[in-house]
């Protein structure tokens, strides 16, 4: 157990005009259609397209990792930084040694900061004046071990998430959060799982563990060594998005990355999960398992009104006579296996990984290293009915990931990623009309 009582110091970062300041200026009433490309270049920090003005965070603040509603959470130069105003100040702050390796967060509505680096998981407490990491548990209560790092070995990310949302209500229980781990890329092997906490962060258990992916192991290592759940016949490399249906009280999870026809077959699954609170339970099925070049391949899980949406990332391997199964799609849960069900609601010429869905607003990031656009981004402000398609080319060739809902201000937190891994900017959007 770690503690830190060292007090709040004073923000040793002034907050910049243009980061505060809220764009004024509109379109002139214009707008364009499904296929609109146009925006205006940022001016001092600032620019806009038909649909959202945006704005980059300060670069000589700390990297903004989460947000909820007037709080954010961020890290630089081995200290921690919570802010209550939306980011404009920063007066709770704690030194930590690893921050620039924090790989995750999230804010808790009791107050507490649930953050990671690849191997260790914290929480922080108190205004950031407690912090103390958490010894992850399994199915039956007994601690996670991590395998031991071999000599040379790039430590996998046990914790990092692509998605921006790991908070839900959950029906008589409360606020739960729930997450599963993109891994298994440039770095060692690592085991794929869905953690839960229902108790503000304080214990932290798994809910699901993947089988034994022969793929993701140390190449001479003994197969009763390999990591993974030895029981669970359903392996895959990482977990895409982890979401929480209100409607039906349950949970569903997606799955990359392929099918590598070597001991384990299919890799994309969709999971759906019940939990029984009195009793700690968790049970899972397979609601549908697919190839590679599949809508099932997908992202972005969101639930609205007891419908699913979500993006497909799907990217081949396919015939030179098939068409790659790429969109934006939504249908009822009961539906999910049948795509005759499925409405697309935008057709992506490109895979895509990952969506956030605030209110009626959709924002899907494109993926750079496959998309010829620099950094693009689909838009919806009224749940896929009609669409924007921008490129922010001032911002350089980047990809967007863990888009966070909007703040007290009305702006989504982007993610923009050289390579679709490695951190570069940190991008807010803010939806015209509201």
């Amino acid at each position: 157990m770690k503690k830190n009582t060292a007090p709040a110091t004073p923000s040793p970062f002034t907050p910049r005009r243009d980061f505060l300041s809220v764009v004024a200026t509109t379109t002139g009433g214009l707008f364009f259609s499904d296929a609109a490309r146009l925006h205006a270049a940022p001016v001092d920090g600032f620019g806009e397209t038909e649909h959202f003005w945006y704005k980059r965070a300060p670069e000589d603040g700390p990297w903004i990792d989460a947000q909820r509603y007037k709080r954010a959470f961020g890290f630089r130069d081995a200290r921690i930084f919570l802010s209550d105003d939306n980011a404009k100040t920063w007066p709770h702050q704690a030194d930590f040694a690893d921050a620039e390796n924090i790989q995750f967060s999230s804010l808790l509505a009791n107050g507490n900061v649930v953050f990671a680096t690849p191997r260790q998981i914290f929480l922080a407490s108190n205004n950031l004046s407690v912090i103390r990491e958490i010894t992850v548990h399994n199915h039956d209560g007994s601690d996670y071990q991590l395998h031991q790092l071999r000599e040379g070995e790039v430590a996998g990310w046990h914790f990092y998430s692509l998605d921006g949302i790991h908070t839900f209500q959950v029906r008589d229980l409360g606020e739960m959060l729930i997450w599963g781990n993109y891994c298994n890329v440039r770095t060692g092997p690592t085991p794929q799982n869905i953690y839960y906490s229902v108790d503000g962060g304080e214990t932290i258990k798994i809910a699901y563990s993947f089988g034994r992916n022969p793929e993701f192991q140390h190449k001479d290592a003994d197969p009763a060594d390999w990591i993974g759940d030895p029981d669970n016949p359903v392996a895959c490399r990482h977990i895409h998005s982890v979401s929480y249906n209100p409607a039906e009280n349950a949970f569903y999870a997606c799955t990359g990355d392929i099918d590598r026809k070597i001991g384990v077959g299919l890799e994309c699954h969709w999971l759906r999960g019940l939990y029984d609170s009195a009793a700690d339970k968790w049970a899972w099925k397979v609601v549908v398992s697919s190839d590679a070049n599949s809508r099932f391949k997908s992202g972005g899980i969101n639930f609205v009104d007891g419908q699913v949406y979500w993006v497909a990332d799907a990217n081949g391997p396919k015939t030179l006579r098939e068409t790659y199964d790429r969109g934006i799609f939504r249908c009822a849960p009961a539906d999910i296996a049948d795509k005759s069900k499925h409405t697309r609601l935008y057709p992506a010429e490109y895979e895509i990984a990952a969506m956030t869905i605030d209110g009626q607003v959709i924002v899907v990031p494109e993926y750079g290293n496959a998309n010829p656009c620099d950094c693009g981004f689909l838009f919806s402000p009224d749940l896929g009915k009609t669409w924007g398609k921008y490129d922010l080319k001032e911002f350089g060739d980047l990809s967007g990931v863990r888009v966070s809902p909007r703040n007290a201000e009305g702006w989504f937190r982007v993610d923009l990623r050289a390579r679709w891994l490695d951190r570069s900017k940190v991008l807010f959007l803010k939806p015209k009309g509201t």
